[in-house]
């Protein structure tokens, strides 16, 4: 549930108006033609719930939070 999905990710962001700021920007860079939106937002959730997604600063390169999406069939 996606519920479950924001609570995990507030483990890193505490401030839920920043959690949706954060993941509505993730959402619009990670989102791929022909999928979803609903599922796009919820891998973004997920990486939120694993990784700091703060944790990076502005200029500098991501640590490797990040992990590849998986193909579309």
């Amino acid at each position: 549930m996606r519920s479950d999905l924001v609570f995990g990710a507030m483990t890193h962001v505490s401030n839920r108006f920043q959690l949706t700021k954060l993941a509505a920007k993730a959402t619009r860079k990670l989102h791929r033609p022909n999928t979803r939106i609903q599922e796009t937002m919820n891998d973004v959730l997920i990486r939120f719930s694993q990784a700091n997604p703060m944790a990076a600063k502005a200029g500098e390169p991501n640590n490797g939070n990040a992990q590849p999406f998986r193909r579309a069939a």
